[in-house]
């Protein structure tokens, strides 16, 4: 039979092994499985809401929806905007330049408009009065002097962006904005300017035919994409562009058809193959610079800035697809069908 000296050993061991860690006889070492079941429940709940904070990032990113009816409005100022180049090119001569460049100038200020207001530079009214009298100075050179050239073009630009800099120096607030914001200011310049460039190419018999085929070839590719976009805006290139990558790529399809069309009954030194690398050339250039406005327009709406105003924001792509397309008639002009 056990002795007193004997229980009394075992409960001490027994009360010594509960208050190091409250654990009971024949449980010294194992980890509790409350503690185990506890262990796994967290880790399952860390996961879960992992994962619902990943949906509820993704149920943030809003789709914009498609405007069936803008996207056909702008898809006919599109088209329009490219046959008023064609129709002006095509009927300036010497001596009778100037209505072309008349035409141009209305063009110059819709594109300051649109620009002016998407981007917002410092100073943004004098800015605009700079660019003004430079398209006005661009344009004149352009149709009354045979000797004008790209690089004269190129110093106007120059000049005016200098004069709009220093505009934007008077007042503080425009003053702390010109060294994050001269490029804006640069691109709208350059857009002004590059306006007169298809008058300057009206000297040359070449020059004209590739500035029709460049606008024929951009302006059916910015109609074709946008109305695209107004019947079957899939698949979508990004949820807060309102904009479908079929549309892209049909209007630059059928852009490069028709400049292949026009270079067949065109005089040499166009040909069918020339006429479809000018137009394939035209026709995406045109599609990425209006697709890039509506990216640009979807960042600052992401940033919450204030959007544009409507008019100018819709006006904004096809109006810089052509500005960008002038210097490159340009350069096919001379690098290309000399």
């Amino acid at each position: 039979m056990p002795q007193k000296d004997d229980w009394d050993a075992d409960a001490t061991r027994d009360v010594a092994r509960a208050s190091a860690g409250g654990r009971g006889p024949g449980t010294y070492g194992a980890v509790p499985e409350e503690g185990r079941t506890s262990h796994r429940s967290s880790g399952g709940d860390d996961r879960k809401d992992d994962a619902e904070e990943a949906e509820e990032e993704l149920e943030e990113v809003e789709v914009v929806p498609v405007r069936r009816q803008l996207s056909l409005v702008i898809a006919v100022f599109a088209g329009l905007l490219g046959m008023g180049l064609i129709l002006g090119a095509g009927t300036a001569a010497p001596g009778n330049r100037l209505p072309f460049a008349i035409v141009l100038f209305g063009v110059q200020l819709l594109f300051l408009l649109a620009w002016t207001m998407a981007l917002r530079p410092p100073a943004a009214g004098a800015t605009a009065g700079v660019c003004v009298a430079v398209g006005l100075v661009a344009d004149y050179l352009a149709a009354e002097r045979d000797s004008t050239g790209l690089l004269t073009l190129l110093l106007v630009a120059l000049g005016g962006f200098v004069v709009a800099l220093i505009g934007q120096l008077f007042r503080a607030e425009d003053r702390a904005r010109v060294s994050d914001s001269w490029r804006t200011t640069l691109v709208i310049v350059l857009g002004v300017v590059a306006y007169a460039i298809p008058v300057i190419l009206t000297r040359v018999p070449v020059g004209t035919q590739t500035v029709e085929v460049c606008a024929a070839a951009a302006g059916l590719a910015l109609l074709i994409a946008r109305a695209t976009d107004a019947v079957f805006p899939k698949p979508r290139i990004a949820p807060q562009v309102p904009r479908g990558a079929t549309g892209v790529v049909l209007g630059a399809m059928l852009g490069t058809l028709l400049a292949a069309l026009l270079g067949s009954v065109l005089v040499l030194p166009f040909t069918p193959g020339k006429g479809a690398v000018i137009g394939l050339i035209a026709a995406v250039v045109a599609g990425l610079v209006d697709l890039a406005v509506n990216f640009g327009e979807a960042g600052r709406t992401l940033a919450g800035d204030a959007p544009t105003f409507w008019v100018a924001r819709h006006m904004q792509g096809p109006l810089g697809a052509f500005a960008l397309v002038a210097p490159v008639a340009y350069a096919l002009t001379y690098w290309y069908m000399s």
